[in-house]
């Protein structure tokens, strides 16, 4: 079974490297999901050889590769969710587990202390976890299933504390017994189902910014033509079925020509973006704006009937003659 989790592993951290490298740097995050896996591989390979390599690599360098690959993975997470890095307390805490572990192997070698401390510090960093993402993560498919599995495999390390406060910790990590078989393979599942939550996350992440990018224009951030045709056609379709049909809104910039050959294309787009935002500003919440081609505008005003799009075109104006340098 350690050896099944340390092959699940290089396979997740050899798909999120490739994920990493493809992948447009605006997703981040990639490569420490990428890395976590790697040193969670690294483990169970020390792990698997503790009969062949000192205390200090199976024991001591274990562990603390295991600690450190969850907090990767966390940091991982944090920075794909726009969230800073910090990783001064992480370092802390890492210095801090090192000599535990060092204590618990050479001075206090006691495997259920050992196996207790391991337990709890895991705990704390899938509970930093999970609160952070019920805070920023969102409610996609996801990220909740990183949510439940993080949940389920607390529940293991519940249950892993409460053998060790009872007496049934065991003496050993290879001892063939229920317990046991019943941690180590809840490993298993956790180091792969948080490696296929990472690639679903960046997967959804790349999806909504391939839609983006084929819904709204890049300069004005507005609808772009395709998208806009498509809401005036199921709006007018709604409108067919029940009345109260839109107003639809042409917009063209006067002059602007002049404005590109004095001032230059670059300040032409400050101007575009300029009208973009101003007018988003005066429209209502269920009101669409969409570039219908170069300096050509379109509004869609759903159930707005003549007058209503009337005073909506003179906030428009208004809008745009209030002295800014980029007014037009």
């Amino acid at each position: 079974m350690i050896a099944m989790a340390g092959f699940m592993s290089a396979i997740m951290a050899i798909v999120l490297l490739f994920m990493r490298r493809y992948y447009p740097p605006s997703i981040r995050g990639v490569g420490a999901w990428a890395l976590a896996p790697l040193l969670w591989l690294v483990s169970t390979v020390l792990f698997g050889v503790r009969d062949l390599v000192p205390d200090w690599l199976s024991l001591v360098l274990a562990n603390q590769l295991l600690v450190l690959g969850t907090v990767t993975y966390y940091m991982g997470t944090r920075s794909f969710m726009g969230q800073p890095t910090t990783w001064r307390t992480w370092n802390w805490l890492m210095a801090g587990t090192m000599l535990v572990f060092i204590v618990l192997t050479y001075w206090v070698p006691d495997y259920a202390l050992r196996v207790g401390f391991f337990t709890v510090v895991m705990g704390v960093i899938y509970l930093a976890q999970m609160r952070f993402m019920l805070r920023h993560g969102g409610r996609n498919f996801p990220v909740r299933l990183v949510e439940v599995v993080l949940c389920l495999h607390m529940v293991v390390l519940a249950l892993r504390l409460a053998t060790i406060a009872t007496g049934h910790a065991g003496t050993d990590l290879m001892e063939p017994s229920l317990l046991q078989t019943l941690y180590i393979g809840a490993y298993v599942i956790t180091v792969l189902m948080l490696s296929i939550g990472a690639v679903l996350m960046a997967t959804d992440r790349l999806r909504t910014e391939l839609e983006y990018l084929a819904t709204y224009d890049s300069l004005t951030q507005t609808l772009n033509r395709r998208a806009l045709l498509q809401r005036c056609e199921d709006e007018l379709e709604r409108a067919q079925r029940y009345g109260n049909g839109p107003s639809i809104m042409m917009v063209d910039l006067d002059n602007f020509k002049a404005v590109n050959d004095s001032g230059g294309h670059q300040h032409g787009d400050a101007v575009l973006v300029h009208f973009a935002e101003c007018t988003r500003q005066v429209l209502r919440r269920a009101d669409r704006l969409g570039r219908y081609g170069g300096e050509e505008f379109l509004v869609l005003l759903p159930d707005a009937n003549s007058a209503a799009a009337a005073a909506i075109a003179q906030r428009i104006h208004a809008a745009l003659a209030i002295g800014h340098a980029l007014d037009c």
